[in-house]
């Protein structure tokens, strides 16, 4: 067993996928007859749950009308990123790493599963996850550190043992609340916003085994 286990967020951390759920939500929003703002975007929508959002923004609606609303929406992703999608810089030969050293992993995100199957097969790293949880594991999305709590019980080893990686604000004050080291990652903020992570990373090429056990210790 590991002495410590890493925590990946997916949406900016598996791919860089934000400009793609931005144009997304941007239309989807504007068919519904809401103008987003970049602002309001990062701030109300980035890392939380399709029915957080949808319901923050349109207020109390069905529950079945919140899963048509998100399915429209996450077709509509999916369909402007299926050619483009690849993964993060560096992702795939630090898989490998974490593989070498027997480091066990998880996936905490707040998408859905349709999505998470649209991106592990499309970036073909499915065979480097085991434990994965989508958007349906929590009540409460991030910044709310449920999911981080969850994945750490998942992988067995206490949060303090944990690094979570992540690149939304709501996502990396989830992993500081649920008692993690997180490392953030460049693809949705700029290193001055994310300044108070433990490590800052623009890709992957710049993580090693060393760092992590460094934050650890």
């Amino acid at each position: 067993m590991s002495r410590f286990a890493i925590i990946f967020d997916m949406d900016g951390v598996i791919v860089d996928s934000n400009p793609y759920h931005k144009i997304a939500l941007k239309q989807f929003c504007k068919k519904q007859g809401y103008e987003l703002t970049d602002a309001q975007l990062l701030k109300n929508i980035y890392g939380r749950t399709n029915k957080e959002w949808i319901t923050n923004l349109m207020g109390n609606l069905p529950e079945e009308q919140i899963q048509n609303f998100a399915e429209e929406k996450e077709t509509l992703y999916r369909q402007l990123f299926k050619n483009d999608i690849k993964p993060v810089k560096g992702l795939l030969s630090f898989l490998d790493q974490l593989d070498h050293h027997h480091i066990v992993r998880a996936i905490g995100t707040s998408a859905p599963q349709s999505n998470v199957v649209f991106t592990l097969t499309k970036t073909n790293t499915s065979k480097y996850f085991d434990i994965i949880l989508n958007d349906t594991f929590v009540t409460h999305g991030k910044p709310h550190p449920e999911i981080y709590l969850k994945a750490a019980q998942a992988l067995g080893l206490p949060n303090s043992q944990c690094i979570v990686i992540e690149d939304s604000l709501s996502g990396v004050e989830a992993g500081k609340a649920a008692g993690s080291k997180v490392i953030g990652i460049t693809t949705t903020h700029t290193r001055e916003e994310l300044a108070h992570t433990d490590l800052v990373i623009d890709d992957f090429d710049q993580l090693s085994i060393g760092m992590l056990e460094a934050l650890i210790k």
